[in-house]
């Protein structure tokens, strides 16, 4: 496995992937808030369930990945 940061990626589409993910996050929430939609996301394995009252600088946390030993990679 590459241990090399996916920000440093020799591909664009790969080096780009992280900010699109976090983009596309973000305009998820926009839409629940006006829809009414609860969000389900995993945080340390465990689901939760956002709903639109929560505020977006308060539920925004991205998990890192871990390694096939559970550390962090």
């Amino acid at each position: 496995m590459n241990k090399q940061p996916i920000e440093q990626a020799l591909d664009a589409d790969l080096r780009l992937s992280s900010a699109a993910l976090l983009r596309a996050a973000l305009r998820a929430r926009e839409l629940a808030m006006k829809t009414g939609t609860t969000i389900v996301v995993s945080r340390d394995g465990k689901l939760e369930y956002l709903t639109a009252e929560a505020s977006p600088a308060e539920t925004f946390h991205v998990q890192e990945p871990r390694g096939d030993s559970g550390d962090k990679v």
